[in-house]
C-alpha cells in the first residue's frame, strides 16, 4: 500500500498573472508604435541621418521652436506648426462645409429623382476621377486668388463621395418603407423627414468621413503649389530652404498632418454615431 504524503501530490502550476486591464488596452499601441520607431531609427542609421533623420534626430532638430513653441509668430509666414495647422484647418472647414451642404443636396436630388440620377451619373463619374491638383490652375484663372482657389480645390475634391453615398443611401431604402408611405399618403416633406433622412444617415456620414480625408489631402497638396501659410506651405518652404534641419522639419510636419487627419476622421465618425443614435 502506497502512502500518500503532501509532497507526493502533483503540484499545481501557479496561474499566470493577468495584465492590468488599463495596460492591456494600451499594450498593442506601445508595442507596435515602439517597434515602428525602433525600425525607423535603424533604417535611418543604415541610410545615414543626413538622408533620413530618425525619430530621435527629428525631436532634437525641431524641439526649439517647432515642438516647444508650436504657436510662435515672428510675423508674415514665419509661424509655428500650431498656427500653420490652424490656417489649413480654416480652409478645410470652408471648403468641406460647403461640399457637405451642396453634396447632400445634390445627392438627395439624384436619389429621389431616378431620371436626373441616371442622366447625371456619367458626368459625376468623369469629374470625380479628375485629380485634385488638376483643378488648381482652372480655379486660379477663375478666382484670381490663391486662398479662394485652395478652398475650391477642397470643395471639388470632397463633394463626390458625399453625393454618391447620399444618392445610394436613398436608393437603398427598403421598398416596404415606400409602400407604407404611399398607403399612409405621406406628403413629400413628411416622407423625406420621417423616412429618407433617418434611413440615409449612415450612408451620408460614410461619405462625409471619406470626404474629410480627401479634403485634408487636397489642402496640403494645394498649399504646396501656391499659398500664404498653411502646413503644406510649411513643408514646401522647408524643402526649398534646405539646411541641416530641413528634413527633420518636413518629417515633423508630416507627423502633424497625419495626427490631424486621424483626429478629423474620428471626429466625423463620432458625429455620425451621435446623429444615428439621436435618430433612433
Amino acid at each position: 500500500m502506497t502512502t500518500i504524503t503532501p509532497s507526493s501530490l502533483p503540484r499545481r502550476r501557479p496561474k499566470p498573472r493577468k495584465l492590468n486591464p488599463s495596460f492591456r488596452s494600451v499594450a498593442p499601441y506601445l508595442v507596435c508604435i515602439g517597434g515602428f520607431l525602433i525600425a525607423w531609427q535603424i533604417v535611418s542609421l543604415v541610410l545615414g541621418v543626413g538622408r533620413l533623420p530618425g525619430p530621435i534626430n527629428v525631436v532634437v532638430d525641431t524641439w526649439d521652436p517647432y515642438i516647444s513653441q508650436p504657436f510662435f509668430d515672428d510675423g508674415g509666414t514665419s509661424k509655428g506648426l500650431g498656427w500653420q495647422i490652424l490656417i489649413s484647418l480654416q480652409r478645410v472647414a470652408m471648403g468641406y462645409g460647403l461640399a457637405a451642404v451642396v453634396g447632400i443636396g445634390i445627392g438627395g436630388l439624384l436619389g429621389l429623382n431616378r431620371f436626373v440620377g441616371k442622366g447625371l451619373d456619367p458626368v459625376i463619374q468623369v469629374l470625380r476621377t479628375v485629380p485634385p491638383l488638376a483643378w488648381f490652375p482652372i480655379s486660379l484663372m477663375v478666382f484670381q486668388d490663391a486662398n479662394t482657389s485652395a478652398i475650391f480645390v477642397i470643395f471639388i475634391t470632397a463633394i463626390w463621395p458625399i453625393i454618391i453615398n447620399t444618392a445610394v443611401g436613398i436608393r437603398e431604402i427598403p421598398q416596404d418603407y415606400t409602400n407604407v408611405a404611399r398607403v399612409l399618403r405621406l406628403r413629400k416633406a413628411d416622407y423625406i423627414r420621417n423616412i429618407v433622412i433617418p434611413a440615409t444617415v449612415p450612408y451620408v456620414f460614410t461619405g462625409l468621413r471619406i470626404s474629410v480625408g480627401l479634403a485634408w489631402l487636397a489642402i496640403v497638396a494645394a498649399e504646396m503649389l501656391k499659398a500664404d501659410g498653411g502646413i503644406g506651405y510649411f513643408i514646401w518652404d522647408a524643402y526649398n530652404a534646405g539646411g541641416d534641419s530641413s528634413s527633420s522639419q518636413i518629417i515633423l510636419a508630416i507627423v502633424y498632418v497625419g495626427v490631424v487627419g486621424l483626429a478629423l476622421d474620428r471626429l466625423v465618425a463620432y458625429m455620425g454615431k451621435v446623429v444615428a443614435k439621436g435618430g433612433n
